[in-house]
């Protein structure tokens, strides 16, 4: 069963509950209606909508796991990562020359930065993926290893809405996107495109879109596309996605949207931060597992601007996510394309339009002033489901 297929099995299964439409045109849940939920608790309304949301994505890395077995395996948590591949950040040759002494394999060095390298090791067969971490930790406690976690897009692209054209002047913000690979055509202003998974970009509808919506939003935008899923098995996997920062940051990209969802990984999360550090900003959509569900990265890291959807009447999404990671709401309802993903490019245009260059004065002063001008809702001040507040499209 194909992971698109999948998807809409899970879904079509959850009888008892309404369907809209998700991101990417993909059926989920609506609130059951107030005739429904008679006798029913505020928890036991919540547990009906959050459990087939957060079953969906399960379902999707359950599906991965299963079609890709020799390239994929579960972590701890159930999470889809690399089978046997452990990421490294910033290890010393000592640390190295001892990996490989205890039989790992170096499979590539990474140059992020000036001074900062991300080593890519192979577990010596008959060692699992877990253990090899466990191991790699022990003998170099200072060092930072994680698995190399794959990030997943919410949903399925059935179709894509006519963006419109995009002029040709290229003198609008500079904005990166990590996704999928980009169509060039159909009003996208992509003025470069690189690979990180693959040998060449490999157009995904989920990629395109965005790439679409920020060329509406930003008639001019200089997009940078990163495909970090190249069509592989083993797409979206962090390695690829800490290459994509460091050659966005190579190009001075100050903000870069980020529409995937996925585990925490100490690697990604160090990496952002010493970006955040150096003036970058990074936008992401908080995910579309529910209100109640556990928080996702990287929108819930710390020095990341979480953006969470809304609908025409500046409601908030059912499926969004919620918590402290939430910073911004934006529209996230466009033609058939539904979801927080469609949500973070309106935040990172507009600050993109703030943030010609890296800084880390210059970013703070943008991210305060859009808190400035966003139109507060649900409770007063900030909160947990709007964050600071609504920012309008243009």
């Amino acid at each position: 069963m194909t992971r698109v297929f999948a998807f809409l099995f899970l879904v079509c299964a959850i009888a008892a509950v309404p369907t809209a439409r998700a991101q990417l045109g993909v059926p989920l849940p609506e609130v059951p209606a107030v005739g429904d939920v008679v006798g029913q608790t505020r928890d036991q309304v919540s547990d009906a909508v959050d459990r087939p949301l957060q079953d969906a994505r399960r379902l999707q890395a359950r599906d991965l796991l299963l079609t890709h077995r020799r390239e994929l395996e579960a972590d701890p948590d159930g999470q889809p990562i690399v089978r046997s591949q452990i990421i490294a950040l910033g290890i010393s040759a000592a640390a190295i020359e001892q990996a490989r002494a205890q039989g790992f394999e170096i499979v590539r060095t990474d140059a992020l930065d000036e001074t900062t390298n991300m080593v890519t090791l192979r577990a010596p067969q008959g060692l699992s993926t877990r253990r090899a971490l466990r191991r790699l930790q022990e003998f170099d406690p200072n060092g930072t290893y994680d698995f190399d976690h794959l990030h997943l897009e919410s949903g399925a692209a059935l179709s894509l809405p006519a963006f419109a054209q995009s002029g040709a002047a290229r003198g609008g913000p500079r904005i990166g996107l990590i996704d999928s690979g980009v169509d060039t055509g159909g009003g996208t202003n992509v003025v470069a495109q690189r690979a990180f998974a693959s040998n060449a970009p490999v157009v995904g509808a989920h990629g395109t879109a965005i790439a679409g919506l920020i060329s509406t939003e930003a008639p001019g935008a200089q997009i940078f596309a990163a495909d970090i899923y190249g069509g592989a098995p083993t797409g979206g996997a962090s390695s690829a996605l800490a290459r994509a920062l460091a050659w966005l940051a190579e190009q001075g990209v100050a903000v870069i949207n980020v529409s995937l969802v996925g585990p925490r990984n100490r690697v990604i999360e160090t990496l952002i931060a010493r970006m955040a550090a150096r003036g970058f900003i990074i936008v992401a959509a908080v995910g579309n597992d529910g209100p109640a569900a556990a928080p996702l990265f990287p929108a819930a890291y710390d020095n990341v601007i979480g953006v969470t959807g809304v609908d025409a009447r500046a409601r908030v999404l059912i499926e969004a996510g919620r918590g402290a990671h939430v910073d911004f709401a934006a529209l996230g309802m466009h033609g058939r394309l539904r979801g927080t993903s469609y949500a973070a490019p309106i935040v990172a245009v507009r600050l993109a339009s703030a943030l010609a260059a890296p800084g880390a004065v210059d970013a703070q002063n943008a991210i305060a002033d859009l808190r400035a001008q966003a139109r507060d809702l649900g409770a007063r001040g900030r909160d947990d489901v709007y964050g600071f507040g609504l920012i309008q499209q243009r």
